[in-house]
């Protein structure tokens, strides 16, 4: 199964990128042997319109044509919360199930549009909290990374 996660705006060179990198790094070593390729970071450049729906819209549009077949995660405050295990049970579901794809999808300043988190198979929150998308990048490396761990079985995982 190849895993991306599609985001809108660039990460500029500092501690979230170097966050982001790193679990970026452990997820594809362990991910190897599990049937998963990735996680690919696919940039999606910010929306110039004036208004906010407007920005979420082109932004839309830029996200659906960066999409894989295959199930489709929106991290989205209005989500639904899932523990680790969970989320690690929906992705090897996924891979067994002969899934090609997975993508989470990361909003921007203005979050996502409607029709994204329609199309969504699973609408995700990271709690009830509102969090800037640059860490909520950082907060799905991560957990793609957990995920690795619970489905390789390592002792760890809760580390």
């Amino acid at each position: 199964m190849r895993l991306a996660i599609i985001a809108v705006g660039r990460l500029k060179d500092g501690p979230e990128r170097e966050l982001c990198e790193r679990y970026r790094e452990r997820a594809l070593q362990l991910g190897r042997g599990l049937g998963f390729t990735g996680p690919e970071i696919v940039e999606i450049a910010e929306g110039k319109g004036r208004r906010s729906d407007e920005r979420k819209r082109e932004e839309a549009a830029a996200i659906l044509g960066k999409l894989q077949p295959g199930l489709l995660i929106a991290l989205d405050e209005r989500g639904r919360s899932l523990g680790s295990e969970a989320f690690a049970a929906k992705i090897a579901a996924g891979r067994d199930g002969g899934t090609a794809a997975a993508s989470l999808v990361i909003g921007g300043a203005d979050g996502l549009a409607e029709e994204i988190r329609d199309r969504a198979d699973i609408t995700l929150a990271f709690g009830a909290l509102t969090i800037p998308h640059q860490l909520v990048r950082v907060l799905a490396l991560e957990q793609l990374y957990r995920a690795m761990t619970i489905v390789a079985g390592h002792p760890y995982h809760r580390a």
